[in-house]
């Protein structure tokens, strides 16, 4: 009975051993689409195991004086769960995360810290160079001008 279970493990590590860890980078531009929507502009930094992967993203949102809409910096790490391999061309990933954020403007300032949820597709376009779309939502801590926020950017994606 022991010699099945140390084949059976065996047999599932051989199974279930990821190929090397793999890096990627995206540069992105998008949207902070609570009212008004703001640009944003940002970039991420991760690295994966086959279907479970982390990554750090730092994205500012710019302030909109005119409408009173403070601008926003947030620095997360994010855990992602995605597809082992690409399907036509596209590989789907969910996230969660944590971090801080800064949010400015309107003669206040509040630094605290935040969560994330979202998700998106990468989209295979020449080689290791893919797009990547992704859509976020912000739970901000503390006392920011609004808890929720709603984020949606393109980008592109660098794999290595």
């Amino acid at each position: 009975m022991q010699r099945y279970a140390v084949l059976f493990f065996v047999v599932a590590a051989s199974l279930f051993h990821p190929d090397a860890a793999r890096a990627d980078l995206t540069a992105f531009l998008g949207a902070n689409t609570n009212a008004p929507s703001r640009t944003l502009q940002g970039f991420a930094a991760g690295l994966s195991l086959l279907v479970l992967g982390m990554e750090f993203e730092y994205t500012n949102t710019s302030a909109d004086d005119t409408a009173v809409a403070p601008g926003l910096k947030t620095g997360m790490f994010n855990l992602l769960l995605q597809t082992p391999f690409g399907v036509s061309g596209l590989q789907f990933y969910g996230t969660i995360g944590a971090g801080l954020y800064r949010e400015t403007g309107n003669g206040s300032q509040e630094t605290n810290g935040g969560t994330n949820t979202g998700g998106g597709v990468k989209v295979t376009l020449a080689g290791p160079l893919r797009l990547r779309l992704d859509y976020r939502v912000f739970a901000l801590r503390g006392s920011p001008q609004q808890e929720r926020q709603y984020r949606f950017y393109a980008g592109l994606n660098m794999g290595f």
